[in-house]
């Protein structure tokens, strides 16, 4: 490694062959850092969900904790983060949804550097006693300044528009379906009528991320998201849910059609979006596993949203462990509770 700092200027390799020698390093401790990911992600919010005044959701922490930590490997990796890729944009919408300030995530982020910094400190890959371990520590401080980086400038393209347009797949966004969602179960109970709710999980999104490039999870959103919309009418409701769902609410007639309508987008996927990465020439395929749910709304029931969005996550989970690229369908949903009979013109 003594060859590494002659060709070291301000951090950076000046020549090819020791910029090569960077890339490598990069390249290992990333995939470190992705290897133990569980294990730095649990490290992390240990200490993050006690550090504010109370204790934040467990399984809120976590997930941020995930999206932050393969944020700083692929930055690690890639010397930059881009404020338009998937994980930034999930994390600014899951911060909002929540209304979490920017002070806590940039805590987080600082926490997780180190925790990484901590882990690769006894890793016998690296080792604080290496002659590399001064460029390694160097890398993991400058990928969450990135990061942090990355994250204000989403902040700042998404000043209004956030709660209504996820700009990579130009759908609806989450905290617009849900609002949409808890409205149209509301008037389903006044006047009755059938709505389908499918989800749409790309599988494995994150294996081809880590295999082939994080900006290919991104084109493939994108593509799912141009796609789904051939299949849905205007007025349907078509929305990014999360990282690597996409959502469509059928309200009324549509709704009848909704498996016929998830069928052929699952079929789609399959025969249109595979690619080749041109760098090894490699076949990708590319699937989606769907989950739809119908529900027949009498006048005077009632369904709690939340639940239904959570049982169509579970149907999706059925839908995984079956094989992948396959649909559930739940017919028959039962309506959780009865409210007493009102006029439809109330």
């Amino acid at each position: 490694m003594a060859a590494l700092s002659a060709h070291r200027k301000d951090g950076i390799f000046g020549d090819e062959d020791g910029g090569r020698m960077q890339d490598d390093l990069r390249a290992r401790i990333s995939a470190l850092v992705l290897e133990r990911a569980p294990l730095l992600v649990g490290d992390t919010i240990a200490i993050f969900r006690f550090s504010g005044a109370e204790p934040l959701d467990q399984e809120f922490c976590t997930r941020l904790g995930e999206i932050v930590v393969q944020l700083l490997a692929s930055s690690i990796r890639d010397g930059e983060v881009d404020p338009r890729s998937g994980f930034v944009v999930d994390l600014h919408h899951r911060t909002m949804e929540r209304g979490l300030a920017a002070g806590p995530l940039f805590a987080l982020a600082y926490l997780a550097e180190r925790t990484i910094v901590d882990e690769l400190a006894l890793s016998d890959r690296f080792g604080a006693t290496s002659e590399s371990w001064p460029l390694v520590a160097q890398l993991v401080r400058r990928a969450s300044f990135d990061l942090l980086a990355a994250y204000t400038e989403r902040v700042r393209l998404e000043p209004t528009s956030a709660a209504i347009v996820d700009r990579l797949t130009t759908l609806h966004t989450r905290p617009m379906l849900d609002a949409v969602l808890a409205k149209q179960l509301e008037r389903a109970g006044r006047y009755g009528f059938e709505i389908s709710l499918i989800l749409f999980d790309v599988d494995r999104l994150s294996a081809i991320n880590r295999q082939h490039g994080y900006g290919v999870g991104d084109r493939i959103l994108e593509r799912l998201g141009i796609l789904i919309r051939t299949y849905f009418r205007q007025h349907d409701w078509v929305a990014r849910y999360s990282e690597d769902v996409i959502a469509v609410l059928l309200i009324g007639p549509d709704a009848e059609h909704a498996h016929e309508l998830a069928e052929r987008v699952r079929a789609t996927v399959a025969d249109r979006l595979g690619f080749t990465d041109h760098r090894d020439d490699t076949g990708v395929a590319v699937t989606v596993t769907a989950a739809v749910i119908n529900v027949r709304v009498s006048v005077g029931d009632a369904v709690d949203p939340e639940r239904l969005l959570a049982d169509a996550e579970a149907a999706v989970e059925r839908g995984k462990r079956a094989g992948r690229n396959r649909v559930e369908r739940v017919d028959g949903y039962p309506i959780t509770r009865t409210l007493p009979h009102s006029s439809p013109s109330a």
